[in-house]
This record gives C-alpha cells, sequence and structure tokens, in this order.
C-alpha cells in the first residue's frame, strides 16, 4: 500500500508532534527591519491604552485579532488578560460573545460591537447605532482611546498575519503591543 503525504496529512504531523507547519514559519522579522515603525507603533499602542480599562482593552484586542485571524496576537492577549485577572471563561466565550452576552457587562458589549464595526470595514461604515451605543458607555477621551485602540490592534494583526508570527512563545510582560 503507498501512501502519499498531503499537505494536510504534514500540516496535522506537526500539529500533532508539537512543531509548527511550513505555512506558519515566521517570514518577516519587522522588528529587526523596520525597527523605527515597530518603535512607533509600540508608542502609538501606548498613546491609545490611556484611558481605558486594562481587562477592556485586552477584550477588545482578543476580539480583533479573532476575526483577523492573528494567531500570535491571540496567544499573546489571552495570555496578557488572564494576568490582568480576566476569566477563562469569558476569554473562551468571547468569539460567541453575541450568544453569550451574559458573560458581558453592558460597556463590554459595546465596546465589542464596536471593535466588529471598525474590524470589519468590508460590510460598509461603523453604523450610527453601533457608535451611539459606544457613545452612551464611554466618556469621549474614553471612546475616543478605545477607537485608537481598535484601529492600532488592526494594524498589529496585519503585521503579526502577514509576518506570520508564530503563537504560542508569549510571556505576559515580556512585549508589549
Amino acid at each position: 500500500m503507498t501512501t502519499t503525504n498531503t499537505t494536510a496529512d504534514t500540516a496535522a504531523k506537526a500539529t500533532t508532534n508539537g512543531t509548527h507547519a511550513p505555512e506558519h514559519t515566521p517570514r518577516l522579522a519587522m522588528m529587526e527591519l523596520a525597527p523605527d515603525v515597530y518603535k512607533a507603533m509600540v508608542k502609538l499602542d501606548q498613546a491609545a491604552r490611556r484611558h481605558l480599562d486594562p481587562v477592556l482593552l485586552e477584550l477588545v484586542k482578543i476580539r480583533a485579532s479573532q476575526i483577523n485571524h492573528c494567531a500570535f496576537c491571540l496567544d499573546m492577549h489571552s495570555k496578557d488578560a488572564l494576568a490582568a485577572g480576566e476569566s477563562v471563561e469569558r476569554i473562551v466565550q468571547l468569539s460567541a460573545w453575541d450568544e453569550s452576552r451574559h458573560f458581558y457587562t453592558e460597556k463590554e458589549i459595546a465596546a465589542l460591537e464596536l471593535t466588529e464595526a471598525v474590524t470589519v470595514l468590508t460590510d460598509g461604515f461603523v453604523p450610527d447605532e453601533v457608535y451611539e451605543k459606544a457613545a452612551k458607555h464611554f466618556e469621549e477621551t474614553e471612546l475616543a482611546h478605545l477607537v485608537a485602540a481598535i484601529t492600532v490592534i488592526n494594524a498589529w494583526n496585519r503585521f503579526g498575519v502577514t509576518a506570520r508570527l508564530a503563537p504560542g512563545h508569549y510571556t505576559p510582560g515580556s512585549l508589549k503591543h
């Protein structure tokens, strides 16, 4: 009997034996190749996070990273959320927050709705009702920082996905974005 190795077989074997499949091999070292851009992004991220609750910020970053399929950022922000005191249950339910609203406050739901609207712009503009709901729960300065934080995590996700940054190696506090 002859066996053929397909890409799916290779990926499955790589996953089960603890190594990464070739398609998850990092391919662009942004920090080293564009250090000025990386430093500017870090400063932008630091500025955006001001005035925001750290746990809410991590929920927003996780949700945007789920939508954008950025495994590196999912790994990072899930670990940061846990380190900040977030529960495993709320992190696990985040991908289905709309069906699990009872796990989140109204303010968190407004932030998650805004995160989805800003992240998935292919659906059109950010709807007025989504923005107005967020505006009811956040002071203007806080709302401006929330929009900035959503924008920044979307930019980080694009770097992570394009560069194929590999998840699983992050330790909370070792790298911030």
